[in-house]
């Protein structure tokens, strides 16, 4: 597996080495042994969740707050999608900062998205299937989103915003600079 940091360190790319011949594909998705070696810290999934979404589904940006915070690890297992993550800690210096990633079923190329984060993908392909990993249960208590087309932001999207499916939920999410409940830069959410 290679790791790689992203313009936001905390936000890691992952790349499985896939080993294919005139049969198929063998390829390791996840090793929390190495993951963890990586990162300098323990992560300790507990649930795995898949979705599937038309062309032009737009889902997010959503994270969880404390003590239902949640750490992931996504990626599309058929099709394609742009992923999105925010830094969402006050005070960090990417406070406000985002990462876009492509991932798609032929690159296998995952992110690892560490508490602190909100995140929400958008999908390229009819029939996507995305799977990701967390290591905290759902709370609805705790679930929080922020504004996808929030200027401060400055997310390109791709498509224009006439193409994009959102939820109703999704459609009246906060912008980030009327959101109250985002994570302190420096605390140590694995502790």
């Amino acid at each position: 597996m290679n790791f790689i940091r992203t313009s936001i360190p905390d936000v890691v790319i992952v790349e499985p080495q896939v080993h294919g011949d005139e049969r198929g594909y063998f390829v390791e998705t996840f090793r929390q042994d190495k993951l963890e070696a990586f990162l300098g810290f323990k992560v300790n999934f507990c649930q795995d969740n898949e979705s599937k979404s038309s062309k032009g589904v737009l889902r997010g940006i959503h994270y969880q707050t404390p003590p239902y915070a949640q750490t992931k690890l996504v990626r599309v297992i058929q099709g394609k999608v742009l992923d999105v993550v925010v830094d969402i800690r006050k005070n960090s210096p990417t406070f406000g900062e985002h990462v876009a990633v492509e991932l798609s079923a032929e690159n296998k190329r995952q992110v690892f998205i560490p508490k602190g984060f909100a995140h929400g993908f958008l999908v390229l392909e009819d029939d996507t299937i995305f799977a990701y990993k967390v290591d905290n249960y759902y709370s609805p208590e705790c679930d929080r989103g922020i504004a996808f087309d929030d200027e401060a932001l400055g997310i390109d999207w791709i498509l224009n915003e006439d193409k994009l499916k959102l939820s109703a939920k999704d459609r009246t999410q906060p912008k980030i600079d009327e959101t109250h409940d985002l994570f302190e830069y420096g605390v140590d959410y694995y502790a």
